[in-house]
């Protein structure tokens, strides 16, 4: 396909998103009736929309539309391109450039607030101060690619060495022990017999730091309470000689979490929700909530402008009822870990201190909080005691 021809196809799957489909069924769905594509086309267009879903408020404004072709004409604007030397209508172009189509111009200032939406500006800023506009522009920005060495099976000069020969770029990050970011070769990571042997996992450096900051002890009793694929049970599990149990509200989440365990050299048990109570207490529940994502917009930027304020408070209802239904699982003495990739303090340390202040016999050990200005997604982390 012609740079052209992969600028219209974005457009087309950009309008089916923006009536409400999700942008990974909308690109399989187009894909499946695109067989002419090559998987470097698939993967250019893929890039396209996920960049215009990122900068959806700056480009529309750059574009003059919010639409497929405005996002995608206020692209090729943002990055300095002519968009009337694409949108020509010759072969499989996307049609001429309408009058309304021509857009404005935008200071950095301005794309930047222009890609938060409207009503989050205010708990933008009230949360990040006086970082907020910063964090706001790298979240405009293509989140980079980061690994977790599994240090159970190998170390991170070793796995840098084994990738390198690999033509797999990777250096050493100062946020996560066990963190690597890589620059270059990143689509054939998980082609390489390092990760088919369990000597890495795709993980971002904020989630890593988040279950670094947790200490533990080999023969520690360890709960992940909400462990979805279970990423950071396995980085716990790494990282000392535990027993390990995960759970999920929605178990089927966790299916793949055996055989990413037994490939990591580890033993997840898997518990329903009827069965956390026989196996407790534990030592450690590690609860990383349900929450808007906002940390990590760059990597699931639809979230960005699908959160709503009654989605918001729907889902710090939903974390309040988890650190109810979790603490009791503590064993006394034991440690209670809260987290989110959230940057709103409504979801953090607001969260904390409405448990703390409602809860006897709890205490605030620490608190973390983490924003892409630091490397990673934005996260945060509580540690709690139990009297």
């Amino acid at each position: 396909m012609q740079p052209a021809a992969r600028i219209a196809a974005a457009a087309e799957i950009l309008d089916r998103v923006l009536e409400g489909e999700a942008a990974e069924k909308a690109l399989t769905s187009w894909a499946r009736g695109a067989r002419f594509a090559g998987s470097k086309d698939r993967a250019a267009i893929r890039d396209h929309v996920f960049d215009a879903l990122r900068c959806m408020g700056s480009f529309a404004l750059l574009g003059g539309a919010r639409t497929g072709r405005g996002l995608m004409a206020g692209m090729l604007r943002d990055s300095r391109q002519d968009p009337a030397g694409v949108f020509t209508g010759e072969g499989h172009a996307p049609a001429p450039l309408t009058e309304a189509e021509t857009g404005q111009g935008l200071s950095e200032d301005e794309a930047g607030w222009a890609d938060i939406p409207d009503w989050v500006r205010p708990d933008f800023e009230a949360s990040l101060g006086d970082d907020a506009l910063a964090v706001a522009n790298v979240l405009r920005a293509r989140a980079p690619v980061q690994i977790r060495v599994n240090r159970r099976l190998t170390t991170r000069g070793a796995l840098q060495t084994e990738l390198a020969d690999e033509g797999i770029t990777a250096q050493p990050m100062e946020l996560a022990k066990a963190a690597l970011e890589v620059t270059e070769g990143a689509r054939k990571l998980q082609r390489t017999a390092a990760y088919e042997d369990g000597r890495f996992e795709m993980q971002d450096a904020g989630s890593q730091a988040i279950c670094e900051a947790v200490p533990l002890a080999d023969g520690q009793r360890v709960l992940d309470y909400c462990a979805g694929g279970g990423g950071k049970s396995l980085a716990l599990g790494a990282r000392a000689e535990l027993r390990l149990h995960a759970h999920d509200a929605a178990p089927q989440r966790m299916k793949d979490l055996p055989a990413r365990a037994r490939r990591a050299g580890l033993r997840v048990t898997l518990l329903d929700s009827d069965d956390l109570a026989a196996h407790g207490p534990f030592d450690l529940v590690f609860c990383d909530v349900p929450c808007s994502g906002s940390g990590a917009w760059r990597r699931a930027p639809e979230g960005k402008w699908r959160l709503t304020r009654d989605r918001l408070e729907e889902l710090t209802a939903i974390q309040a009822q988890i650190l109810y239904a979790a603490a009791p699982l503590v064993a006394p003495g034991g440690r209670l870990a809260y987290a989110t990739c959230s940057l709103f303090d409504a979801e953090n340390a607001a969260q904390i201190q409405a448990f703390l202040n409602r809860t006897p016999g709890w205490r605030q050990d620490s608190e973390r909080r983490l924003t892409p200005l630091d490397g990673g997604d934005g996260f945060y982390v509580s540690q709690l005691l139990r009297d």
